[in-house]
């Protein structure tokens, strides 16, 4: 993963797709720096009445880009939110659901720091998943290419999405969490990554 400097990042990219790599670096950048120095408790401390902490937020963002670089390359098909036969998204909105998704477990252990987890291997994880995802950029056919709207209920019904616009929502989620981390940390030792 590119974790050059904030000023490099500045400079001005030869092309689009260099662009929104450098621009993912430095999203990451920031979002990798706020827990450094943190101890695997304390990147596993929920410190605010949210249930996010330093670490599951990498783990989260580190897994819906994943998912979104998946469905960059394979289109709808690679986000599939299958539900329980006779559960409705009503029921899992509700509560109510006799029986939950594996995906849904997954996807909500994804904000958590589970036994045996720790900050530098989930770190790692994610830088694995950043050097595929700039591989992606770099390679995928068409950035105007686009695909239905995975079916769930947070996307708007017949919309489609292109590869363009996936690499630029997953830009500004990994921003909006690293803004995340840093009020997070900022509550566990007083520190941010500013």
């Amino acid at each position: 993963m590119t974790t050059a400097p904030a000023s490099e990042h500045r400079r001005a990219p030869e092309t689009e797709r260099g662009a929104l790599i450098a621009e993912l670096a430095t999203v990451r950048a920031a979002l990798i720096t706020t827990p450094r120095g943190l101890s695997d408790a304390q990147a596993a401390e929920r410190p605010t009445v949210s249930a996010l902490c330093p670490g599951g937020l990498i783990k989260h963002v580190a897994s819906m880009e994943q998912g979104w670089m998946r469905f960059a390359v394979e289109g709808t098909a690679a986000m599939k939110y299958d539900l329980p036969e006779g559960v409705t998204w009503a029921d899992i909105e509700a509560g109510t659901a006799r029986e939950i998704p594996q995906w849904m477990i997954d996807h909500e252990n994804g904000f958590r720091v589970l036994p045996g987890e720790g900050l530098a291997g989930i770190i790692a994880g994610y830088e694995d998943v950043a050097a595929r995802t700039e591989e992606i950029i770099a390679s995928v056919p068409d950035l105007s290419a686009t695909y239905a709207a995975p079916e769930a209920p947070w996307e708007e019904g017949g919309s489609r999405l292109s590869v363009r616009g996936v690499i630029l929502h997953v830009i500004s989620e990994t921003a909006q969490h690293a803004g995340h981390a840093d009020i997070l940390r900022e509550a566990i030792d007083g520190r941010t990554a500013t």
